[in-house]
């Protein structure tokens, strides 16, 4: 594989012009204006010793010429065909230009003969005469024809080994090299090159082209056969080039043999080459109708190549494609030679040949073809799975990070790119590590996963299946032993675990649409010092601020029938309320993306701070608090397509809030590992009475219990592995998450009056009396943005879900006054307006004891008269004890 660089005549004349002075800077000296012959030997070794005492002695010219400035070499254009410089000369600075060789004269070294031209010779040698009846101009570049008067005689031995005749077939755009790298460029070279095969090419017609600056354009034979090959040489140089900032191939490349060339960028043109097809009817007939056609089709499986002859039907082409990408009706398929164009079907066009459809070698065709379902497989099926529709968006993106031209070590324009300024991939550690980002998005692994099998050339990725890690013994072994616990062997009984920090998290940050969110749910410990728990409802959406990364946005807390301490909390059976919380949020167009409860403990003085319990000398997340969010990852498990069982890891989150070490109050997101959950799932772990320490637990006759192992650095920072059992740090387990709040808040839920939350005992009590004064408190649009409102109403049971609830969900969400109006003259509506009306007149204006579900109740406090409150002068006259406008007590 030659290795060459084209060296101008100017250059040649240039060092010969250099070389010229220096012998005669040697042979004679000035004085005075007048040229002097050197003294001889004798004369100047007396001088010498005379001023040899008095002076130094001078530097060899050797030395002194180094410095001196040489003349540029003169660029005349006459002496070169008419070719200029499209590059300045810079000294110490190479072209190198790496080419495929294809000899078509050649000597048989064997018997000392010479072999008759081939036939592509002779075509080529008809085509430049035919060229230069239309361009004048046109250079050949096979210099042979130029000598030969008979193109068709045998060339003499001499000519041969003078006149190659090698047609050259690129694989690198020009390059320019310091001397210093050129050595080393060719060992690279012929290293990647060292194991490759000699490979047949083919021609398949004939186009033109030009160089990058439109100075020249060139007649060029296109590679037919060989073309995958020759495509496998480019990405091997592409790679070389890239590590000597160099520019890479062109994209989608048209390989070629250039033959002739002219000065200009449109000379040598389309209609040129068609004129001197016609010109000679055999040989433009063989060019035109050519036994092989290679075809690019494009689709959103890749791009690949197609071979077919000119005069096949489009249905061959159609049923190569099928078999290529192995689609299942290639009846679906169809065709366009423009990306967004409309596509035609390609039965459509059957009949036609690829000739008559102007379909040429080397044509790009853009396909769309219907995928058909996939028949599910006996063990498990990922066809029919359901992602949440951020996965479905990240699928699309390449999650590549943009960067931008670096000032300091970008030499190049600003078209070009290099080491410096490419796009980095979303895994990029040191990217990860520069941005404090500890742990790399979940498509962001997907990516990882699949970049391997993206270096090796493959025209799409397949990503890996993913699999959930599972520590239990395999029930249903292949071996034929009892099943456990009467036996076990190496294929069934789960391998040692050892534990490492997950790579991955599948939520990367944890956002509340407003801060009161947060404020009311605390508001509860505010009032009495017990810890709070509650479900987040919310949706998840893409976070830039990480390369594909996922943030869960919470719109509102649920809190369940829970009985609170001082120190923790009791969660009561709910499954009855979770579930209408659960359908109330699918109407909203949420899910539950997690869980929120306080850990909070008054520091006691008195400015409103709070105790940090929870910092690095204690524990961040706790032991039991690791178990109880394994059990909820795995009872709401994330559905993905990349996992041969449909589901892999969870997007479910626990947010903590505690105090920070200021003593403010701060809120912490997390979640557990795979390995975690797998554990908790498999009983080999339990929680310890020191709350940063995980126990393994000792196996029984029915619990195996692995070989269990983690890594960390001892005291000379040296990684050394350790048995985990008894005990391990819970680090081991956790993946940290990051929360914060929008910049510009746009909550779901913009109620301007506070609702009583659920099951809040007397601090807040929803009953109908507390319904009715909502109801009567303000505007519907505004006061139906309130998800605890809504979810009381519907547990009422008197308004329709079909229609009536589905209404005042919408009055809820989009905040039209239309609709409002409709809700109101439905029968529902009126119907639950007048049961309030009657429940809160036979509790005499008061609260009515009912809660929950009922319109009635026995009576409350007896009313009262009006009265005007102390604090804010309003004047009440709805029997409550508590202002109706400021919401203080009477007393």
């Amino acid at each position: 594989m030659p290795l060459v660089d084209y060296g101008s005549s100017s250059d040649e004349e240039e060092n010969e012009l250099i070389l010229k002075k220096e012998v005669r800077r040697h042979d004679t000296i000035q004085t005075n204006g007048s040229m002097l012959k050197r003294t001889s030997q004798t004369e100047t070794e007396l001088v010498s010793r005379k001023k040899a005492k008095s002076a130094l002695p001078s530097l060899p010219s050797s030395l002194t010429d180094l410095f001196k400035e040489r003349e540029r070499p003169p660029d005349n254009p006459e002496r070169h065909q008419g070719r200029v410089r499209t590059r300045a000369h810079i000294d110490g600075s190479w072209p190198v230009h790496v080419y495929l060789s294809a000899t078509i004269v050649s000597t048989d070294t064997a018997n000392n003969t010479v072999k008759l031209p081939s036939e592509l010779f002779d075509i080529v040698s008809t085509l430049i005469k035919s060229a230069r009846k239309t361009a004048p101009s046109t250079v050949s570049l096979l210099q042979s024809i130029e000598t030969r008067r008979d193109p068709k005689a045998i060339p003499t031995e001499a000519e041969v080994a003078e006149d190659a005749n090698e047609l050259h077939i690129s694989l690198t755009r020009p390059l320019y090299l310091q001397e210093l790298h050129i050595g080393r460029f060719v060992s690279e070279v012929r290293d990647a090159f060292k194991s490759r095969k000699r490979f047949n090419v083919s021609f398949s017609g004939v186009q033109s082209f030009s160089n990058d600056e439109k100075t020249r354009s060139f007649l060029s034979l296109r590679v037919g056969s060989g073309h995958a090959e020759i495509e496998s040489l480019v990405t091997e140089m592409d790679a070389i080039a890239e590590r000597y900032s160099q520019p890479t191939f062109y994209e989608d490349p048209q390989f070629h043999a250039s033959f002739a060339w002219a000065v200009g960028g449109d000379v040598l043109n389309d209609k040129i080459v068609e004129a001197m097809t016609e010109l000679d009817s055999e040989v433009g007939h063989d060019l035109r109708h050519s036994s092989v056609t290679l075809v690019r089709v494009r689709s959103k499986e890749g791009t690949h190549r197609i071979e077919v002859n000119s005069s096949d039907d489009i249905i061959v082409l159609r049923n190569k494609i099928a078999q290529e990408l192995k689609i299942i009706d290639p009846s679906t398929i169809t065709i366009s030679d423009q990306p967004s164009a409309g596509a035609t079907p390609m039965d459509s066009l059957s009949g036609k040949t690829l000739g008559e459809l102007n379909v040429k070698h080397g044509d790009l065709l853009y396909i769309g073809f219907a995928e058909a379902a996939v028949q599910p497989s006996a063990g498990s099926s990922t066809s029919s799975v359901v992602q949440d529709a951020v996965d479905d968006y990240l699928d699309t993106q390449n999650g590549l990070i943009k960067r931008d031209k670096d000032p300091k070590f970008c030499k190049h324009s600003a078209n070009g790119m290099c080491d410096y300024c490419m796009p980095l991939e979303p895994f990029d550690p040191a990217y990860l590590e520069e941005h404090k980002i500890k742990s790399m998005s979940f498509h962001a692994y997907l990516r990882k996963l699949g970049a391997h099998e993206k270096k090796q050339g493959t025209s799409y990725v397949t990503l890996p299946s993913l699999e959930e890690p599972s520590y239990k013994v395999k029930t249903n072994c292949s071996s034929g032993h009892p099943p456990w616990p009467a036996s076990i062997c190496t294929k069934c009984q789960p391998s040692a675990i050892t534990l490492q920090r997950q790579p991955f998290r599948l939520v990367d940050h944890v956002e509340f649409s407003s801060a009161s969110i947060i404020d009311n749910f605390i508001n509860y410990w505010r009032s009495t010092g017990l810890q709070r728990f509650g479900y987040m409802y919310g949706r998840y959406e893409p976070y830039p601020e990480v390369p594909l990364g996922i943030k869960a946005v919470v719109e509102t807390i649920y809190e369940p029938p829970q009985e609170g301490d001082s120190e923790g909390l009791r969660l009561e059976d709910p499954i009855e309320g979770e579930k209408r919380a659960d359908e109330m949020a699918v109407a909203c167009g949420l899910q539950r993306v997690g869980m929120i409860y306080t850990d909070l403990t008054d520091d006691g003085s008195g400015k409103g701070t709070v105790l940090c319990k929870r910092h690095i000398d204690s524990y961040f997340f706790s032991s039991q608090e690791c178990q109880f969010a394994a059990v909820m990852q795995q009872k709401y498990p994330n559905a993905t397509k990349y996992s041969s069982t449909g589901t892999f890891g969870s997007k479910f989150v626990t947010c903590v809030i505690g105090g920070n070490l200021e003593g403010n109050i701060d809120v912490s997101s997390y979640q557990v590992s795979n390995t975690c959950v797998g554990m908790v799932d498999a009983d080999i772990i339990e929680p310890s009475v020191e709350a940063g320490i995980m126990r393994v637990k000792e196996p029984t006759a029915e619990r195996y219990v692995p070989d269990v192992f983690f890594k960390y650095k001892n005291e000379y920072n040296i990684v050394v592995q350790k048995d985990a059992k008894p005990s391990f740090p819970v680090e081991y387990l956790l993946v940290n998450a990051t929360h914060g709040f929008p910049v510009k808040p746009a909550p779901m839920f913009t109620s301007s009056k506070d609702f009583p939350i659920e099951n809040r005992g007397t601090l807040s009590q929803q009953d109908a009396g507390a319904l009715h004064r909502y109801i009567e408190s303000g505007n519907l649009v505004d006061i139906a943005s309130n998800y605890h409102f809504l979810l009381f109403a519907r547990s009422m049971g008197i308004l329709n879900d079909a229609d009536e609830m589905t209404l005042l969900v919408r009055v809820a969400l989009l905040k039209q006054e239309e609709d409002a109006n409709k809700l109101v003259q439905t029968p529902g509506w009126q119907t639950l307006l007048t049961v309030l009306k009657e429940s809160a007149r036979s509790s005499g204006g008061g609260q009515g004891s009912s809660s929950g579900g009922g319109a009635g109740g026995s009576a409350g406090a007896s009313a009262t008269a009006p009265w005007t409150c102390r604090h804010c002068t309003y004047l009440n006259t709805n029997g409550d004890e508590s202002c109706e406008m400021c919401g203080l007590p009477m007393g």
